[in-house]
Formats: structure tokens, sequence, C-alpha cells
């Protein structure tokens, strides 16, 4: 729909330069942050919530997936992102995957022995956001917090962003800066750049269901695990249709998802599924909020009376940011395929993996995986990342780590995780180095200079990294 619109002019003061702006906080923009300002770049990230972490703290996603294969026996992604799980872990904050028991049912998901969610990392969002300020001040990044992305504005030709406009309680104001990494996920800066994007099904634009996600405590894991092993229905599909028999289950969804986290009895609800949300639209956001909180409080309630294990249980969060899944991806020089994936290619430019499967539910059937339907398996336990993924067309100087990628749709499936992220925003906060004091283009960036330096900081870049002794076989039970 077309707005009538009116010119709007301001002076906008300019308030500092930085060598990279990273707009976002999240699973890609904190790593992106840290190397950069790790190689000497003056950093400043940008995060229009009050903390760090992104979907995973903001979000209630509180379960990084993806850096482990799914076997257990190694890490997809390891540098940046092996320290943080390994440092939160040893503060009592998360859960280290290595040390993740393999079961026929795993309280992580209620999968299998061989799954990618089994062995993901779950976390305390509390502590995963106090710990995130710390790396941030030990490494010298500026930080703004409660402070939104407004628009950039360009050289003279077009080609690069000389300044990122900015707004907070201080107002509009700008930053001069020699490069950008929009870590955004819904690609906002390269949109607003205007480089080339899509969003949704080539058919229809339609997008995969967003969640509201909430945590429970005073759960009685044991009684919720004797069910799963009594009946073998770790998504209690059959109690969900008696219910909707009943008229009690009213949902779109037909299956029921929890996750322990870094503490037994403690569970992430990851059921609802709200379609037609657009995460890139204000009010569509807004009235997916409100309709998540109204589902939460009746699910909610269904679970207290009839499943087993939460007669006692209590909220403890209700995420106040929704969780969304997919919004624009940008159009880079190359399209990530299905058929590159099905085909297990190898890419010269790999700077990391993802050990995660696909997962984008049908727009319209939110507990239905297209991809799963047709049996499309994927060919390799580790799927490449190539780094010329997450370099838009038409700007010289932003970078777009994360679910934004030039991907089809499918490839989101297993690239969008926060494991994989996190791989993605590395090695764009490394490649940020020569744009920022060289002025190379991200598109001309030495790719083998850069996968150097990721090596240099124990990324996984030429193979996932192999845990000795750990794996299926030494922790199955």
């Amino acid at each position: 729909m077309d707005h009538p619109s009116q010119p709007f002019a301001r002076t906008v003061p300019v308030l500092d330069r930085y060598d990279l702006v990273v707009c976002g906080g999240g699973p890609s923009g904190i790593p992106a942050a840290l190397a950069a300002a790790r190689a000497g770049l003056k950093v400043l990230l940008v995060e229009q919530t009050g903390q760090l972490g992104g979907v995973g703290t903001s979000a209630g996603v509180s379960h990084l997936l993806g850096g482990r294969l799914p076997d257990n026996s190694g890490w997809c992604v390891a540098g940046i992102f092996k320290e943080i799980v390994e440092g939160l872990a040893a503060r009592g904050g998360a859960i280290d995957p290595r040390t993740i028991r393999g079961e026929r049912f795993s309280p992580f998901g209620w999968t299998g022995k061989v799954s990618s969610i089994t062995y993901g990392v779950p976390f305390d969002p509390i502590a995963m956001a106090a710990y995130l300020d710390e790396w941030m001040l030990e490494a010298g990044v500026d930080v703004l917090y409660f402070t939104a992305f407004v628009d950039v504005e360009r050289d003279a030709a077009g080609r690069r962003v000389e300044r990122v406009v900015l707004f907070n309680k201080s107002g509009l104001h700008a930053y001069a800066c020699a490069a950008v990494v929009d870590a955004t996920g819904d690609a906002d800066v390269a949109a607003r750049a205007g480089c080339p994007v899509v969003k949704g099904r080539p058919e229809d634009g339609l997008m995969t269901p967003a969640t509201l996600m909430f945590h429970v405590d005073r759960v009685d894991q044991d009684a919720l695990a004797g069910e799963i092993y009594r009946t073998g229905s770790n998504r209690f599909r059959e109690l969900i249709a008696h219910l909707r028999s009943l008229g009690e289950w009213e949902f779109s969804y037909e299956i029921f998802i929890t996750v322990q986290l870094h503490e037994k009895g403690t569970l992430m609800v990851n059921t609802t599924r709200i379609c037609d949300v657009d995460g890139t639209d204000g009010r569509s956001l807004s009235r997916g909020m409100m309709q998540g909180r109204r589902e939460v409080q009746r699910l909610f309630g269904l679970m207290r009376k009839h499943f087993p294990g939460f007669a006692d249980a209590r909220i403890k969060l209700v995420a106040p940011v929704l969780g969304v899944r997919e919004t624009r991806r940008i159009v880079g020089t190359y399209v990530y395929s299905v058929a590159d994936v099905l085909a297990a290619r190898d890419f010269e430019d790999t700077i990391g993996f993802s050990g995660y499967p696909w997962d984008l539910p049908d727009p319209k059937r939110p507990s239905h995986q297209p991809l799963h339907e047709r049996k499309v398996g994927l060919p390799r336990p580790a799927t490449p990342i190539p780094y010329r993924v997450l370099v838009p067309r038409g700007i010289e100087n932003v970078i777009c780590p994360g679910r934004a990628i030039s991907v089809e749709r499918d490839v989101l499936g297993p690239l969008r995780e926060m494991g994989p992220c996190y791989a993605m925003g590395h090695a764009a906060g490394l490649a940020s180095v020569p744009v920022a004091r060289e002025g190379v283009a991200y598109a001309k960036v030495n790719v083998e200079d850069l996968k150097a330096r990721l090596r240099a900081d124990g990324a996984a870049v030429d193979a996932p990294i192999h845990d000795p002794g750990i794996g299926l076989v030494a922790t199955a039970v």
C-alpha cells in the first residue's frame, strides 16, 4: 500500500568517527565487533534493546544451535563462539555441549543421540547478557544501547556509506565510518543503502512463522521425561489432537516443544507459532507480540492442566521481543542454492560451517517442514558457508552476516541459527580490517588472508574441529 509522504529535513550532528560501525548486537554482531576491535579497529556497536545477545537473550531463544556436529564429536563453529561458550559454562551460566550425554530422549529438546538440537548450548540469558558486557568492555568496543539504526548517508558516487544515522534518547545523530557490518538480521542497512533484497517465498512473499518464547521453572522434569519415555511421544501430538477434539486446543500448531536450559526444571517453551508476521513492519510486529502474549497465557493454562510435570510450574520469563526467523535477504553476486547444498558443493571461500538441519516451517502450516515432508536430507553433517554470500551488491563497504545472507530461502534453514551466525560475524569482523584501513571493498577482500586470520583465532574454517574422545560413542547411555 502506498502512503502519502512529505519531505522531512533535519540537520543531524555527526558526533564521532569510527573505523567500523556494527548495527545489531546479536549472534553475528557480537563476534564482528569483538574480532574487529581485537584487530585494532575503533568500533561502535549499536543495539536497539538494552542488552547484547540478540534473540538468545532478548527473544528468549536461550539455546545456541548449529555450533556442534550432530553426533557431538566436534565444533562446527569455534573461535569466538567457542570462547564465549566455554567461559559462560565455566561460570555456571551455560551447559558446555561436550558434557551432554546422548540419550533416547535428551531433555535438551527431547531428541535423540544424534541430533543437532540435543547438542546445542542451553544458557541463562541474564548471565549471558552480563557476560557479553564484560567482553565488550575488555575489547574496547563502544556500545550504544536503546539505539535504533535509521538510515545511511552515501558518498557522491553512491558506492560507499560515509555516515550512519541513529536515534536514541539523545535524538537523531550520525557517526562517520569507514565500514559497516549490517548485523540487524533484516538487512536494514543494506536495504536503506539501496542494495537489492528479497523477502519471503518467491511465489507470494510469505515468511515462516514467528515465535514468542517463554521460560518456565519449578517443572517436575522427571515426570515429564517419564511420560515421554512411556509413550515415545516427544512432541505430544496425540495429546494435542485429543485436546483439539475437545475444543481446548485452538492453536494452528500441532506440536509441543520444550528445552531444558542451564538448570534442571527450568525449560524454554518453543511452541507458539504466529503466522503472517512481517519482521520489517512495525504494525505487524506489534500485532504479533499481542497475539503471542495472549497465546502464551492460554498455552500455559493448558500445560498446567494437561501436560505432565507442569502442574506446579510458573512462568519465569515471557520474552519482550518476538522471535523472527526470516525477513529480508540480500542479493549478492552469488546466491547459495538448495542444489549447491544437496550436491555437497565445496567453496574456496568457505569461512565457517553449520551443524544444523533444514528448519524453515511452512508459513501457513507452522508444524510442517516442507523439505522434511519431501524427505530431503542433508548430504553431510556440516554445511559450509562461503564468504561471498555475506556481501551485498551495490555498496562497497557494507557486509551482512547472519540470516540476511544471499541464499535461496530454504538454505536459511541450516544457516540462520545462532552458531553459524557467530561464524559469519567473526569473518565479517576480520574482513572489515582491510576495508576500514585500506579502503578495499568487501567483495575484493583477500579471502585466503581472511581465512588465515580466522584460523589464527581458532575458528573452524577448513573442517569442523573434532574433540578427541567426545561424541556419540563416548556419551551414549
